[in-house]
């Protein structure tokens, strides 16, 4: 079950980040300029941001496997289509369409291992999890300048199907030998009026946030999308609080790991939208470096990831996760200001791998404790829906963020003073996300039974 739930989620987090070093050989062979490529990565993100809240529901009212699967066969159609688009709206619309199945893939995924697996062998199941899933979105921009300089930027898609095809196998073989069926909420019907509220008003104050940056904040198409937006925003709010049967039960926010930890991932997602970005086009743009070399350049990361995120998982069921989620973004954010000396000439030796060792090393620290005290606080049967908040959360930080890069690097995006703005930018979120969880979450009381 553990190697499903890591398959079914390992592509919705690899194209989350393949993209980032595959961008100007798009722009190259398609065109559009930045705001071509803001869309590129923002269309799926967007959709993604939307519908996920939707998708962990159908998670909890249909059943895990049938909501992995559906989003497999979107996820694989949406690639094959990535892959053969002749222009740069075609890609974009595939890119939306893929965020649609990802948003079904990640929450059902990680539900299967909270439906899984209890206690400290769930502990270890998310760290594992966490480790391949967080390699996956860090090793994505190695893979996708691999397939750039080697081949063409639409090997980074249709690369997709191979493990899509492999998790579907999976799945059908389960089906076969598992008479248990696929827990669902007994009596549970969705939130139709929710739903559509809450897709509306994620939808809505995103594409204001993306276009401002090339329109204004008084244009039409920035105003009349951010108005709506907001209203929707407090239209799901409202129905939620009256819902007999809500998509979001407000309670779930009682929870103080709950609630501080969506806002912890607010800020250390947010940090890491924008770094990996910024880091991957610094190295392309200013120092001239292939997308293969951009890739390699962030390798240490996904190494540390990889290495430290069942080490974390196993240590924080042990002492609880407090301290793993101040002191990962912390180390964290030492990494990035040390990246803030690099000139306009990339010194990767001196100037960028000290820092993005410490990234990883940060990273590797904070992911599987973050996740597993969110979900830790989840009532029971309700797994489903809190992953989904939590990884909404985790997207629309990451998708503002990425909108906002024009705004935080002013006119300098791809020179020497846009890259140390926003890696200091980077570095002040990673702080703040240090901040909340010292101030905010709560270890676990430890049994009896677990001292022994």
């Amino acid at each position: 079950m553990l190697v499903i739930a890591v398959l079914g989620s390992f592509v919705a987090f690899l194209d989350g980040s393949v993209v980032t070093v595959a961008l100007p050989a798009i722009r190259e062979e398609l065109g559009g300029g930045l705001a071509a490529q803001q869309w590129v990565i923002d269309g799926y993100l967007l959709s993604l941001s939307a519908l996920i809240l939707l998708a962990g529901s159908l998670s909890d009212l249909l059943g895990r496997r049938r909501v992995l699967a559906l989003g497999l066969w979107g996820f694989g159609a949406a690639s094959a289509l990535i892959a053969l688009a002749p222009t740069i709206e075609l890609l974009v619309a595939g890119r939306v369409l893929q965020g649609v199945a990802g948003a079904l893939l990640v929450p059902s995924s990680l539900a299967l291992i909270t439906q899984t697996f209890s206690g400290p062998a769930q502990a270890v199941a998310i760290g594992r999890w966490t480790a391949w899933t967080s390699g996956a979105f860090i090793a994505g921009p190695l893979l996708g300048g691999l397939f750039v300089d080697l081949g063409s930027w639409r090997w980074a898609f249709a690369i997709n199907l191979l493990p899509v095809a492999a998790t579907l196998l999976a799945l059908a073989r389960l089906r076969r030998t598992d008479s248990d069926g696929d827990e669902r909420m007994p009596g549970a019907r969705l939130d139709w009026p929710g739903a559509v509220l809450g897709a509306v008003g994620l939808a809505g104050t995103v594409v204001a946030l993306i276009e401002q940056g090339s329109l204004g904040w008084t244009h039409p198409l920035v105003l009349i999308p951010l108005i709506g937006g907001v209203l929707a925003l407090i239209g799901f709010v409202v129905r939620q609080a009256t819902a007999a049967q809500p998509m979001v039960p407000l309670e779930l926010f009682r929870s103080r790991n709950v609630a501080f930890g969506n806002l912890a991932t607010l800020f250390v997602y947010g940090a890491l939208g924008i770094g990996t970005l910024v880091v991957a086009l610094y190295l392309q743009e200013v120092g001239g470096w292939s997308a293969t070399a951009a890739g390699l350049a962030t390798l240490p990361v996904t190494v540390l990831s990889i290495a430290l995120a069942p080490i974390a998982g196993r240590l924080h069921g042990r002492f609880g996760p407090r301290w793993f989620m101040a002191g990962g973004p912390a180390i964290a954010a030492v990494g990035f200001l040390l990246m803030t000396g690099a000139g306009e000439r990339p010194d990767y030796w001196l100037g960028l791998l000290p820092g993005i060792v410490l990234f990883g090393v940060g990273l590797g620290l904070t992911v599987t404790p973050l996740t597993a005290a969110v979900l830790g606080g989840a009532p029971a049967g309700r797994s489903g829906i809190v992953s989904a908040v939590n990884n909404a959360v985790a997207r629309v930080a990451g998708l503002i963020t990425v909108a906002l890069l024009g705004v935080i690097t002013g006119a300098a995006v791809f020179d020497g003073e846009g890259f140390r703005r926003a890696t200091a930018a980077t570095a002040v979120l990673l702080l703040l996300g240090a901040i909340v969880s010292a101030i905010g979450i709560e270890n676990p009381r430890r049994r009896a039974s677990d001292a022994r």
